[in-house]
């Protein structure tokens, strides 16, 4: 008996931040802030919405945020 666990965004995508530098963190974690994609501190940068990335950024809580999603505005054409 499989089950999925994966809780999908409207779009199917996570988007990132880093939000602290890992110059003290253990070297598992400087590896997992890589193996993310980042390179810059301050950087957004978008995912898929997998188990495997939601993984990731639990195990580096402390360094990396998941931002809001916020609502797309709408131009107004006047």
């Amino acid at each position: 008996m499989v089950t999925t666990l994966t809780k999908k965004t409207k779009t199917g995508t996570l988007q990132l931040k880093w939000v602290r530098s890992a110059i003290c963190a253990p070297f598992q974690q400087k590896l997992v802030v890589k193996g993310l994609g980042f390179t810059r501190l301050n950087q957004v940068i978008e995912r898929p919405d997998t188990l495997a990335i939601r993984g990731m950024v639990a195990k580096v809580p402390h360094l990396v945020e998941i931002v809001e999603q916020s609502k797309v505005r709408s131009k107004a054409v006047s």
